[in-house]
């Protein structure tokens, strides 16, 4: 049943994924100033949005583990920094590729700009820790700090065009949205797909650290019986 559900995703991921490509290269209207290099906006926001849901991910796996004390948890927020930071280094290429025929430079020092970066180097962080600690409890507990630590610069990241002056584009307001209608339909529609995909990578990943442990849990029995 699991492993149906798991197929099932995947199939529907697939097909948002190539309904999204159809919405921004076929779908939305050019951009009357930017021309097409605009439609990396629908790639660049749909991933930073669902970096932040990875690193939520890790966030809530987090806090959870050092309450429980439970492997599981622990997992769900490796396994979700992982992809998460994976998803940062497309908003950081993105950016840059489309920032460069907008700005005249690949890159700025704008606020959003820069927490964002420092966002993904503290995830980073977070899996140099886990890779530095051998003994499981204490990874896990010392990871979790960070992870829940790390996730406080999300919010900041997300209003530093609120907070300081900035030439990031800001077209998603609560208030108001300047975008054509076209326009929204295709960038929720890649959300909307990017998003499945974090799931349906976060089920197979966290699969995969399942069978990191059980594979352990044989070679300690094994160099036991030895």
């Amino acid at each position: 049943m699991k492993e149906k559900l798991k197929d099932a995703l995947a199939l529907a991921t697939a097909v948002l994924v190539v309904s999204a490509l159809y919405m921004v290269f076929i779908y939305a209207p050019t951009e009357a100033n930017m021309g097409n290099i605009q439609r990396i906006f629908y790639f660049h926001v749909s991933f930073a949005w669902t970096g932040f849901v990875a690193f939520f991910g890790t966030f809530a796996g987090s806090i959870m583990y050092l309450i429980r004390k439970k492997r599981c948890w622990d997992i769900l927020a490796v396994s979700s920094a992982e992809i998460g930071i994976a998803f940062c280094l497309v908003v950081l290429t993105t950016g840059p590729i489309w920032a460069r025929p907008v700005w005249g430079a690949w890159w700025t020092w704008d606020p959003r700009l820069v927490t964002f970066l420092i966002l993904t180097f503290m995830f980073v962080a977070y899996m140099i820790v886990r890779g530095a600690i051998e003994e499981e409890t204490k990874r896990g507990r010392f990871s979790a700090v960070i992870g829940i630590i790390a996730f406080l610069n999300v919010p900041l990241t997300y209003v530093a065009n609120v907070m300081w002056r900035t030439i990031h584009p800001d077209v998603i307001r609560p208030d108001k949205v300047d975008l054509d209608p076209r326009m929204i339909h295709a960038l929720f529609m890649s959300m909307s797909a990017i998003t499945l995909l974090y799931v349906i990578l976060l089920l197979w990943r966290m699969d995969l650290e399942g069978m990191r442990d059980r594979v352990a849990e044989l070679k300690k029995k094994i160099m036991e019986e030895a």
